[in-house]
């Protein structure tokens, strides 16, 4: 007797339809036979299954019984089978009706008593059941809720196989997920929170930092130990708009594909922010693996990229980043597949001036050599620097800025100028300045003849290249938005001009 039960297999971060084919009543020697092209995992699922039957109260097949993962030719991965095996084999006993399942996307991890346990994707399996006109999707509860973030597709939680046999019978009623309820439709709490008003100082910087947010500009902080680099890395994401339900969802498909949402902590409407250790690999960076999957990139997508120490990274895994901070996305090919995740970063990066830290402040004597100095400097590319459009100063604070009891600009009145600069964005081009293309900066960045002349020489003085002519005019046209300006003004041009100034100073 045949049955057959719908799930889905992660590729990347998108799900494709896998169909469950279970057919019990085989003669021939008692055992279950599972094929697809599954992985370790799934093939454990056989004795996870058995044993949640048996402990939920259901009869276990007493003939051969195969039980196929169709297409053959998609590697199955992962416990997510396990739910839809059970009810498969259920329906094929006839302990459930075989029709009941036809209208669903099934998945769920089975714990030997019968109780699910969340699984990765399940925004992903969400859209698949969405796309083929599903009645709803079956989801252990905690899966679910991140799963009725989808519009137009009834989410039902599932705690135990059990709940799922009698939902398919008619025997139990389990309404649909609210996505309002959902734990990943809330901000999260205030004592999670970083303030800007914490930050001491740095005048320059945080209006530097401002301009990146407002445009979505990559940005590089250069200053001695201590100066409150990272300090104010870390609140950047106070002041960047809240994401929008469509920019959330793909957030949320990579970290469930990532299997980061499966943690409480990281249950909250929010943009990322990954801060990787200068050790990690440039497939941890990238993504990739012998199942090719997301990496802090991806991880960072519609948020920010925080890196620290950015000297300090091996050189092959800073040259990963040109393509996806130029392209918003990253391909990896691998023998077991090839997949594209999306990469629409904000990069924030901070190194010393010097591998002390020390050159250039008054309060500290730099104990470095001229050879030790380039060769510090020399870690990162000229291609790599032209892709970071800021690149700003962070002096050492004095002692009388450190006691000083003022109180600094709040997140919340920045994020205001910001949100209204992003709306002039949009309003104009649809589109954040720093992914403007070339045909867009020529229709919404067009300067005077005294200000070409200007950023003329500008250019020859510095000697920067002609993608960092664009990043100029793109960001000079951030500072004018935030001034609610429909053109570029001297001062606009000026200051996008003093952004481009470090990198030839600091390393050539």
């Amino acid at each position: 007797m045949l049955a057959t039960v719908t799930s889905g297999a992660l590729q990347g971060i998108d799900a494709v339809p896998v169909q469950i084919e279970v057919n019990s009543g085989e003669t021939g020697e008692l055992r279950f036979v599972l094929v697809g092209l599954p992985d370790a995992a799934v093939k454990e699922s056989q004795d996870r299954v058995l044993s949640a039957l048996s402990n939920s109260g259901f009869k276990i097949p007493q003939t051969r019984t195969t039980i196929n993962l169709a297409p053959g030719d998609i590697r199955k991965e992962g416990p997510l089978y396990d739910l839809p095996i059970a009810i498969g084999i259920l329906a094929s006993t006839r302990q459930i009706a075989p029709e009941a399942t036809e209208d669903y996307i099934i998945a769920g991890e089975l714990s030997l008593s019968g109780k699910t346990s969340p699984i990765k994707g399940a925004i992903a399996l969400a859209l698949l059941a969405k796309k083929q006109k599903k009645k709803g999707i079956l989801l252990p509860p905690h899966s679910a809720d991140e799963a009725s973030l989808v519009q137009d597709i009834p989410v039902y939680p599932i705690p135990s196989l059990d709940h799922a046999v009698r939902f398919l019978s008619n025997r139990l009623a389990i309404p649909a997920l609210p996505s309002t309820a959902s734990p990943f439709a809330q901000p999260p709490p205030d004592n999670l929170k970083v303030d800007f008003s914490e930050v001491k100082g740095q005048y320059a910087l945080r209006r530097a930092v401002e301009v990146s947010v407002a445009g979505g500009h990559n940005l590089l902080m250069i200053g001695p130990p201590g100066s409150g680099k990272s300090m104010i890395a870390q609140r950047i994401a106070t002041i960047m708009p809240p994401p929008t339900l469509t920019e959330f969802l793909e957030i949320l498909a990579i970290h469930s594909a990532a299997g980061i949402t499966l943690s409480q902590e990281n249950r909250h409407f929010q943009r990322p922010f990954r801060s990787p250790h200068h050790t990690i690999s440039d497939v941890g960076l990238l993504g990739g693996g012998s199942i090719p999957g997301p990496g802090e990139v991806s991880l960072a997508h519609n948020g920010v990229l925080f890196m620290d120490e950015l000297p300090e990274f091996k050189r092959s895994a800073l040259e990963v980043l040109r393509q996806p901070l130029e392209d918003a996305f990253v391909t990896i090919s691998r023998s077991a597949g090839k997949i594209t995740l999306p990469a629409s970063i904000m990069l924030v990066a901070a190194m010393n001036p010097c591998p002390c830290g020390y050159l250039g402040d008054s309060n500290h004597e730099c104990r470095c050599t001229p050879h030790q100095i380039q060769r510090y400097r020399s870690r990162l590319s000229g291609p790599l620097l032209d892709r970071i459009d800021i690149h700003i100063d962070a002096p050492a604070l004095t002692i009388n800025e450190l006691r000083s009891s003022t109180t600094t600009e709040a997140s919340t009145s920045i994020r205001e100028r910001i949100i209204a600069a992003r709306k002039f964005q949009f309003d104009r081009a649809q589109i954040h300045n720093a992914r403007m293309s070339h045909k867009q900066i020529r229709a919404h960045c067009t300067i005077s003849k005294s200000q070409a002349d200007l950023l003329q020489q500008a250019m020859e003085q510095l000697s920067l290249s002609a993608r960092a002519y664009d990043r100029i005019l793109k960001v000079a046209r951030t500072i004018a938005d935030l001034d609610q300006s429909s053109s570029i003004l001297d001062n606009h041009l000026m200051e996008a001009i003093q952004y481009r100034t470090l990198d030839r100073k600091l390393f050539y």
